[in-house]
């Protein structure tokens, strides 16, 4: 959001106080109510309650890692430049971020044989076992996440967050 953004964010119309868009504690949101970053962060909150729950301690993995680890097990031939597009993070962040990886032996790095200059990233057996069972808790963990939401409630929301986060600008 750009100040612009957030100054006629600030300048709508104060949404009636109801019990539904009270903060947990009891404050009246006023114009937060309207604010997607807010509320998106408010939503990301519970998310990372419940990924830190049921596979950051358990399985040792932080949000990042658990990421990488889906994308190897769902994507052939991933190179690292791939994967510092798909985060959006600089070549030397990732490559701390796969040393981890690679020192958990949850990964390999294979230089291309095409091109010298890039590295395939793949995942070890060990990493596989990992990722499949942290992709099956996942999938139970989004169950209870969005309980509260219809199929189609869900589907939408996947389908606006994607959007929002498309229209990124670095």
């Amino acid at each position: 959001m750009n100040a612009l953004d957030f100054d006629e964010a600030l300048a709508a119309p104060m949404p009636e106080a109801r019990p539904d868009s009270a903060a947990p504690q009891g404050l009246i949101e006023g114009t937060l109510g309207q604010v997607l970053g807010y509320q998106i962060a408010r939503a990301a909150i519970s998310t990372r309650k419940l990924f830190a729950r049921h596979i950051g301690e358990p399985m040792e993995l932080k949000p990042v890692d658990f990421t990488i680890l889906m994308l190897l097990l769902a994507n052939d031939e991933v190179t690292q430049k791939r994967l510092c597009q798909t985060l959006a993070v600089s070549a030397p962040n990732l490559t701390i971020l796969l040393d981890r990886l690679q020192r958990r032996e949850l990964v390999t790095r294979v230089r291309s044989e095409t091109d010298r200059r890039s590295q395939h990233i793949h995942l070890t057996r060990k990493g596989q076992a990992l990722a499949k069972k942290a992709q099956e808790v996942a999938l139970a963990m989004e169950h209870d996440l969005s309980r509260a939401l219809s199929q189609a409630e869900k589907a939408m929301l996947i389908e606006l967050l994607q959007k929002v986060s498309r229209h990124r600008r670095f």
